[in-house]
């Protein structure tokens, strides 16, 4: 392939002002003037070539530069498009394979094919036409651009353009796809009882639910006996004095009443009151004694997998059992289960296990008692299950919902189900003690190294400026009233401790130097007893405990030191729970996962960090941001209770008085908050109707614009039809345990043959990777990561080569491991953490049929995988339409590249891309994760991508006639340079890719790699071909096709050289 730019083109005049500095794309495209041509602006119009007509004056010459720019603008992108071109045996290899696949649409098979729902029938009939492709969604209207100048004044430079083409909507036909609705699809593809049972049973998550719940009068008479007998097991004896002494004990025959009289009971209860446990176990007994034991089926969730774990383990306890083994007592997550036996038994497991049961039994028909737990921590899945369940027990009579929440806003869950009876259960909590920032401060005489803080008045202005209005006002009225509570301050603490709290107050981040300095405070003058760091994140926990590793009194045998993340090993997190032996302190560093989901018994101190990680979306911009924010009161106050539960505690609150008197009750729900295009796919797979009218239903109902923005970009992604219907892509989206677009990566991934590096980039891509930043090591780390990149401008290949070393530097042994991280700044925990989520992938592609190993690295699914063009074109048809073009700077003050997306215009590379600082690219375009707005927009985890992999894996193909040019462009706007006849062979060639893929979605199976003569392999094959070998490598682009960023200042390419000497956007 040819890749290159044309010669042409001076430099702009700038006498009268200067040229706006305009970035969108929409505005490149644009004509100049009423004609749209360069000849508006020559000397037949009274000027020069380089400058406006006489005659104009003051504004008028402003507007004719602009106008002008845009011209040259146009011209110079037009001279600069990329050349698609291929070499002669492959063009006739690629028209013989189009040929062939003709022939075999139009012999005797076609009817067959057109049963099983390909779009090849409409290959020859659409030849002109749009060229859809089935998996990437809307394509642009096509409709005249205007010019729009918008200019204040002669000296300053025109606004960015954020025109943007609206989207019309061009869907395979209904006939094309499935003659019914998608919604009967999984009901239709699995006809027949023999099917379902097979279907039951290939879903190991669901093996519980499928069991008809019929009374067994000789299964009664045992499981009385076998509670009976127990009151005289030592174990459970000892058990039974524990349980007794519990809250909720006291109010057993009261709950027990309650819950049979009524159809649905909320529960709440403080910190201590053993509710969790409780409830269950005397729902199940109540039955058992009451010669019903085989009737019941109690099933509790919980909001995360460890606590469905340990909560399980410490009721099978009680009961003087092991949990699972076809025991009383059993658990159930993803993926992961030890199941109880099938009647007369508890089962605890996450929101999402209910949620899948759902999509196989709409009814819960086995469930008896569905006890919905944590309800108050408002997650996405939580409040869902509240509507279906609602709406649930219209249908079914005889189930008994019980709500349990931690908190005190039982009132709102009541009322929602229809002012349903309440009970409340009193903690049981030894008295805590509580200290505030000031006392922390003033009892470790702590002063920050780093003093050189930004003023808080600055710190509003960046980090407040894109919150919610509501924490605006909270901050306004903060620092409207720190100087008053500084002055009531004086007196009670030291000078020194009152100009430390302002030091501290001007800086939002967490001071983990002070945690440190607290828990030596409280090691060397406090008690015995465990220590709970509560921190927002992940950073955050791994800092603080390199932290304390790095000095010698932390790192003796009497200290252990556990970090606690809600995605952290099942098997490490366990180790939360046991007791140290004595003389040895335990220090658990923690997110809010510990505040009510687990309890750890030994706890004595507690320190809260103050701050949650909280997601918020910006739908105006569809943007979303993440940040630490302050904790609720609610949040506080689990937090605190964490620290009475075997004597007297301590909490230590890092924030200060005036601040504690402006936190928030509660979180905002979290279905307010996020994005909500994952949630609408799993509406949607369990048949809930239409999406707006359920979220209307829900307790706290999301924005009319969030939800049809979700719909909308479902729609662009191809998951949902225009009657917003699943899709076949999107049947197997709401499957898969991530966000659209990284299942989307997964699925290619599993389909061309480079499964393994695909799954690491999703992995990474859906918690983190795996690198860190090292103190005072910053510059160190990012040569490290640039050296892992190999040169790929790619941070998905980077990732997917740092964990191919620690694979291999894992098999040599642990010190080679350690070494690997150790030089390299990579966290193992993060590593092995993505491992396991490779290995959850790939369970869920075995099941839905797309390969035929669970191992991620099985040979038969990686046969592609040592292709990084491969895996970069693999990565385009995952994150389209995340794309953003490249464009030299010329700019003395920062030299490199300019970034621009068609939404925002210039945007910025985030500084620890391997691509912040790179000067030489081969191709102009880049694919991203996430765009994210800070003090600027950033794109995060960014990889240079070549024509080929926009054409094959990106959006809608248009060829057309551009003046002299010969174009091809993918949705209108990603526009390349091609000979017709090359144009309309690529064309040809994606639709046979788009029909192919959409037969493996449709009935997935793996590719036979095997088989060359098969179409698949054939279409497949040719066009991995085209993206390996018609492609400049990786490097420097010699010849006329030299890269770009090395012509600065030529007379080849107008970029608009001078902006950016005084810019300060970036």
């Amino acid at each position: 392939m040819s890749y290159g730019y044309g010669g042409g083109g001076g430099r702009r005049g700038r006498r009268g002002g200067r040229g706006n500095r305009d970035g969108s794309r929409e505005r490149w495209d644009r004509g100049g003037g009423p004609g749209g041509h360069g000849s508006d602006f020559d000397q037949d119009r009274g000027g020069q070539r380089d400058r406006p007509p006489p005659h104009l004056k003051g504004r008028e010459i402003g507007l004719w530069y602009a106008r002008y720019g845009a011209v040259r603008r146009k011209q110079a992108d037009r001279r600069s498009r990329a050349v698609v071109q291929m070499d002669e045996a492959r063009e006739q290899h690629i028209t013989r394979l189009l040929n062939s696949v003709q022939n075999d649409q139009s012999g005797p098979g076609r009817e067959g094919r057109n049963a099983r729902a390909s779009t090849s029938d409409s290959w020859q009939s659409a030849a002109s036409g749009s060229g859809h492709c089935y998996f990437d969604g809307d394509l642009p209207e096509e409709e005249k651009l205007k010019i729009e100048i918008e200019s204040e004044n002669e000296e300053e430079d025109a606004s960015l353009g954020q025109n943007k083409a609206a989207q019309q909507s061009r869907y395979f036909s209904s006939k094309a796809i499935k003659d019914e609705p998608p919604d009967n699809w999984d009901v239709d593809e699995h006809e027949g009882e023999d099917k379902k049972e097979n279907l039951r049973f290939k879903d190991r998550d669901a093996e519980f639910l499928f069991h008809k719940v019929v009374q067994d009068h000789s299964l009664d008479d045992y499981l009385k006996n076998d509670l009976q007998s127990k009151t005289s097991n030592p174990q459970y004896k000892e058990m039974m004095k524990f349980r007794e002494k519990l809250p909720s004990y006291s109010k057993k025959e009261e709950l027990v009443e309650l819950i049979n009289s009524n159809r649905v009971l909320v529960v709440s209860g403080e910190t201590g009151c053993g509710k969790t446990t409780q409830v269950t176990q005397f729902i199940l007994d109540d039955f058992i004694y009451r010669d019903m034991g085989s009737m019941c089926r109690v099933v509790c969730t919980q909001p995360r997998r460890i606590s469905a774990i340990s909560v399980a383990e410490r009721v099978a306890s009680e009961r003087a059992e092991s949990v699972g083994n076809g025991n009383s007592c059993g658990y159930q997550i993803r993926l992961q289960s030890r199941l109880p036996r099938r009647q007369g038994s508890i089962l605890y497991c996450t929101t999402g296990i209910i949620l899948q049961w759902l999509r196989s039994d709409p009814l819960l028909s086995s469930v008896t008692h569905l006890v919905l737990d944590e309800i108050h921590e408002r997650n996405l899945q939580s409040d869902v299950l509240l509507v279906i369940v609602k709406d649930l027990l219209n249908t079914r009579d005889d189930l008994k919902v019980i709500l349990m929440s931690a908190t005190l806003n039982a009132e709102k869950f009541s009322r929602y189900f229809d002012n349903c009876p309440m009970i409340h259960i009193p903690g049981l909590t030894f008295p805590v003690e509580e200290f505030l920032l000031e006392d922390i401060v003033e009892m470790t005489r702590y002063r920050p190294q780093n003093q050189d803080r930004r003023h808080s008045q600055r710190r509003g202005f960046w980090q407040g400026r894109h919150s919610r209005a509501e924490k605006d006002e909270k901050e306004a009225e903060y620092k409207e009233s720190w100087p008053s509570y500084a002055r009531t301050l004086q007196g009670r603490y030291s000078d020194n401790t009152i100009a430390t709290l302002e030091m501290l107050d001007s800086d939002d981040k967490i001071d983990l130097d002070l945690i440190v300095e607290l828990i030596r405070h409280i090691v060397l003058n406090d008690h015995e007893g465990a220590i709970l760091v509560f921190l927002p994140g992940w950073d955050n926990i791994s800092t603080l405990n390199d932290l304390l590793m790095a000095q010698q009194m932390f790192r003796s045998e009497r200290f252990v030191i556990i970090p606690l993340h809600s995605l952290m090993p099942t098997v490490n997190q366990t180790q939360v729970f046991k007791r140290p032996p004595p003389g040895v302190r335990k220090i658990v560093i923690a997110t809010n996962i510990a505040e009510t989901s687990i309890t750890i018994d030994d706890v004595v101190y507690v320190i809260d960090g103050g701050k949650i990680k909280e997601t918020n979306f910006d739908t105006t911009n569809n943007i979303s941001t993440m940040a630490a924010e302050w904790v609720s009161l609610a949040n506080a106050k689990q937090r605190k209770g964490r620290a009475g539960r075997v004597c007297p505690g301590k909490c230590y609150h890092l924030y200060n008085g005036l601040r504690a008197s402006l936190l928030e009750s509660y979180q905002l729900p979290e279905i307010m908050r996020t994005p909500l295009e994952e949630l609408c796919l799993q509406i949607k797979i369990l048949k809930l109707g239409s999406i707006a009218r359920f979220l209307e239903k829900a307790l706290d109902p999301p924005t009319e614009k969030a939800v049809s923005l979700a719909i909308k970009n479902l729609m662009d992604l191809n998951a949902l039809d225009h009657s917003e219907n699943l899709t076949a892509l999107g049947f197997h989206l709401a499957r898969l345990p991530v966000e659209p677009h990284i299942g989307k990566l997964i699925l290619f991934g599993a389909l061309l043959g480079c499964l393994s590096p695909v799954l690491t980039i999703a992995a990474s891509l859906s918690f983190k990777d795996p690198f860190f930043i090292p103190l005072g090591k910053e510059k160190m780390a990012d040569m490290r990561r640039k050296m892992l990149s190999r040169n790929s401008k790619s941070d998905h290949l980077t990732i997917v080569n740092a964990f191919q070393g620690w694979e291999e530097a894992k098999q040599r042994g642990g010190r080679y491991e350690r070494d690997y991280c150790w030089d390299n700044f990579l966290s193992a925990n993060t590593l092995q953490m993505l491992q396991n989520m490779k290995g959850q992938f790939a369970e869920h592609l075995l099941h839905a049929g797309f390969v035929s190993s669970k191992d991620p690295k099985d040979p038969k699914s990686n046969v592609n995988s040592d292709n990084e063009k491969l895996i970069k074109a693999v990565i385009v048809a995952g994150l389209y339409p995340k794309v953003a073009m490249i464009r030299p700077s010329h700019s003395r003050k920062r030299p490199g590249v300019k970034v621009y997306t068609q939404a925002d215009g210039k945007v910025c590379i985030h500084p620890k891309s391997v691509n912040a600082e790179e000067t030489e690219f081969n191709y102009t375009w880049l694919i991203y994760h996430l765009k994210m707005r800070t003090s600027s927009i950033f794109l995060y985890d960014c990889t240079e991508v070549s024509p080929f992999s926009l054409l094959f894996f990106g959006g809608d193909i248009s060829i057309q006639k551009d003046e002299d040019q010969d174009t091809i462009a993918v949705d209108k706007w990603i526009v390349f340079r091609s000979p017709a006849r090359i144009a309309h062979l690529v064309k040809s060639l994606k639709k046979e890719l788009d029909s192919l893929l959409e037969e493996k979605i449709r009935a997935p199976a793996p590719v036979d790699w095997q088989n060359r003569q098969s179409k698949d392999c054939a279409v497949i094959t040719a066009i991995i071909d085209l993206i390996t070998t018609q492609e400049k490598p990786t490097g420097g682009i010699k010849g006329h096709d030299r890269a770009w960023a090395n012509d600065r200042r030529g007379q080849h390419i107008h970029f608009d050289d001078d902006d950016d000497d005084d810019d300060n956007d970036d």
